[in-house]
């Protein structure tokens, strides 16, 4: 599946959506978020019933990173249904990226 990229369409993408959708929270200056996009584009591409989203904190995104508590980057939150399940702070290699997905 596709990565999406969150600019104005939080709500509609994330918070409206029927199912599990996981946030990848970013930044461009980031050296760890950097080496976690790769992996997270890889990891999608296996999980077709998962929609993947990247939100850049810096980008018009602010609002939702404080309404998350977004502290630390990167950051990935999982969502059922448009509400938070789990999150995970830091640095995930692929295993431990599916390991986070399969323990929703």
């Amino acid at each position: 599946m596709k990565v999406i990229h969150i600019k104005n369409n939080f709500k509609e993408e994330v918070s409206n959506y029927k199912g599990i959708s996981i946030v990848d929270f970013w930044a461009q200056w980031c050296g760890p978020c950097k080496m976690f996009g790769p992996i997270f584009e890889t990891v999608s591409e296996k999980y077709e019933d998962i929609k993947f989203c990247k939100l850049n904190v810096d980008e018009d995104n602010e609002d939702i990173s404080r309404q998350y508590g977004v502290m630390s980057i990167p950051t990935v939150i999982l969502f059922k249904d448009g509400k938070e399940i789990n999150r995970n702070i830091g640095f995930m290699d692929e295993d431990s990226l599916i390991n986070f997905l399969e323990n929703k």
